[in-house]
């Protein structure tokens, strides 16, 4: 007689919320189907942030806290329901993790969270290898906004601007009207760099949802593009390696002399070329973007041409050329400003009472760290903070970084 096949369990990443489930396995990481969480080898890293396996924790669907917390949000009494608790400015991962880390620990208090997308909950990083993983945009959000609005007990405006902040009276001015708040949390993270001789009308800006899946539908299926794409760092690289692999000709450009020049020594940067040798994948380095424009000859390209004179004709063009912290709503509240939102190293407070931050928006002495890992820390440092609790102070550590090359990943 056979014995039973024990039930399959699920395991959480604590830093980047990715569930590990040994039925299915990760193929992506050498993890067949069926293969036992005790029996992944003690230096296997998170597919998504490269954490290690130490970093995971059992996880079931529907943890108690989360329970407990819709039904108080159900349930608040009227004094409850006229505080005007805590408002959070964007719906990324920062935002739903503030969100799930204040319902974590007080299920009565109201919590608004203002986007000016769907505030469908999503892994950014699965954006630059989904092409390789056939899987379609619509299949990358993991929950849709209003559900999760609906499983946190929160009030989702989503779809809606945040104009101005007036510290103040407490108010968050949007394009919907005025909100009030005790305690307001800006995780509205980075946007785009924008470079003045690569126009909008022209060029994409890949930074979030809905403008991958804009992307995507404009590819369209089965024929193969001309794709140039303008920054060789770690999301130009990522998304060069996924676009050749899906049979598109990639030419990727940089200023610097070999991709990821800021993160790989120059033997690193040889074998990542060498690994690319064999896709259509072209890198042109020390090249300086002139200008782009419709080409003449053929309106339905796009021609780029370089300092040095250099032509390329495209289908598509990618800007890749790093991030920026906006800085319209830190300015009108007189927020302290340092490459970032500045907040101090261990409470995270910003410099005006009240007005809090997390995630890529943020900076310390200075320095940004726009990963996943630290930003489950961030929020739970944070989330003390607003109970009127100083018992989980954040320390700021090397994170590692996953680079999600698929022809050659690197974990540094």
């Amino acid at each position: 007689m056979s014995m039973p096949v024990a039930a399959w369990n699920l395991f959480i990443c604590k830093a980047c919320g990715l569930v590990y489930d040994e039925e299915k396995g990760d193929a992506d990481s050498g993890l067949a189907a069926g293969t036992r969480f005790a029996d992944i080898p003690e230096d296997w890293a998170c597919p998504l942030c490269g954490v290690s396996k130490a970093d995971f924790e059992p996880y079931v669907m529907e943890e108690a806290p989360l329970r407990d917390a819709r039904r108080g949000a159900s349930a608040r009494p009227s004094s409850a329901r006229r505080d005007a608790g805590t408002v959070i400015v964007g719906a990324g991962r920062a935002g739903w993790q503030m969100a799930q880390s204040l319902r974590a620990r007080d299920p009565a208090m109201p919590i608004t969270l203002v986007t000016s997308c769907s505030g469908d909950v999503y892994d950014k990083p699965m954006l630059s290898v989904a092409m390789a993983r056939r899987m379609a945009p619509a299949g990358l959000a993991r929950e849709s906004g209003a559900a999760a609005a609906r499983r946190l007990g929160v009030r989702l405006l989503a779809q809606t601007q945040a104009l101005r902040i007036l510290p103040q009276s407490r108010q968050l001015r949007t394009n919907r009207g005025a909100l009030r708040y005790r305690h307001l949390v800006l995780a509205h993270g980075a946007e785009a760099r924008r470079l003045p001789q690569l126009p909008p009308a022209l060029c994409w800006h890949i930074n979030h949802l809905s403008a991958y899946t804009a992307f995507r539908a404009a590819l369209g299926e089965g024929q193969p593009r001309r794709i140039a794409i303008v920054g060789a760092g770690l999301i130009g690289c990522e998304l060069a390696n996924d676009l050749a692999l899906a049979g598109h000709q990639v030419t990727l450009l940089d200023v610097a002399q070999r991709p990821l020049a800021s993160c790989l020594d120059e033997e690193q940067s040889g074998q990542l070329l060498q690994a690319w040798a064999g896709l259509p994948l072209a890198f042109a380095g020390g090249v300086q973007v002139e200008s782009v424009a419709i080409d003449k000859e053929e309106g339905t390209l796009k021609r780029i041409t370089t300092a040095c004179g250099q032509v390329f004709r495209v289908d598509h063009i990618i800007v890749a050329a790093g991030l920026q912290t906006p800085n319209r709503l830190a300015l009108s509240a007189g927020l302290a400003w340092n490459n970032g939102i500045a907040v101090q190293p261990q409470s995270l407070a910003t410099s005006v009472e009240g007005i809090h931050a997390l995630g890529d928006c943020i900076s310390v002495d200075g320095q940004v760290s726009r990963f996943i890992e630290p930003i489950a820390r961030q929020a739970q440092t944070l989330a003390a903070s607003i109970l009127g609790r100083a018992d989980q102070p954040y320390e700021q550590v090397r994170v590692p970084l996953r680079i999600k090359t698929g022809s050659l990943p690197f974990t540094l």
